[in-house]
This record gives structure tokens, sequence and C-alpha cells, in this order.
């Protein structure tokens, strides 16, 4: 069984970027513990796009479902029903979810 990588396209524009990352810097470890998760990377746009790239690598396709429909719902719900803090205003404007499969992949010679 390969691997499988999602690629989700955020639409960000200049003035959210900072947000963005704070809270992408902020999110503390909340798919690093997930079963299943291989690989984590926020991608900034350099030029000619206002889209930045979330990268995950995942060992199954029934591993990021099962993140999916558990700790990210959590994690995205946005605020806190304890009185806690009022729900975020999201940074993208918009969002697409590529995925991939594993076919070939390489690393640096030891």
């Amino acid at each position: 069984m390969s691997s499988v990588v999602k690629i989700n396209v955020l639409t960000v524009p200049a003035e959210q970027r900072e947000v963005l990352e704070q809270r992408f810097a902020s999110r503390a470890g909340a798919v690093e513990n997930s079963d299943g998760f291989e690989w984590f990377e926020l991608l900034r746009p350099v030029e000619g796009t206002d889209q930045y790239l979330v990268y995950t690598r995942w060992r199954s396709e029934e591993d990021f479902k099962a993140w999916m429909e558990g700790p990210m719902q959590a994690a995205h719900r946005g605020g806190s029903t304890d009185g806690g803090e009022a729900p975020k205003r999201p940074a993208a404007s918009g969002s697409t979810l590529w995925s991939f499969e594993v076919v070939q992949s390489a690393g640096p010679k030891a």
C-alpha cells in the first residue's frame, strides 16, 4: 500500500497571509499525533499567485478520513462553547483539496 498526499489549496488575500501563518504556527501538534500521519508542510507562495499549499502525507486514505472526521473537525469548529474567544473569521477566501497517491519517492542518499 502506498501513501496518499492531500494538498489543500488556500486562496489567501495579501492582508490575511500573516493571520493564516500564525494560525498554523499555533496549531500545536493538531495533526502530528494522528494515526497514519506522515508529513505536513505549509507552503507560502513566492510570486504569481495568492494560493498557499497545505501539504499532508498519510499512510492511507482511511487514516486521512479518520482525521478529517475527528480531530480536524474539532480543530476547525472555531471558538469555544465555554465562553472563550469568539469564532475566528477564515483567513482564506477559498479552498480546494487535491488528492494524490505516492507512486515514487526519493530522499537524499546517506
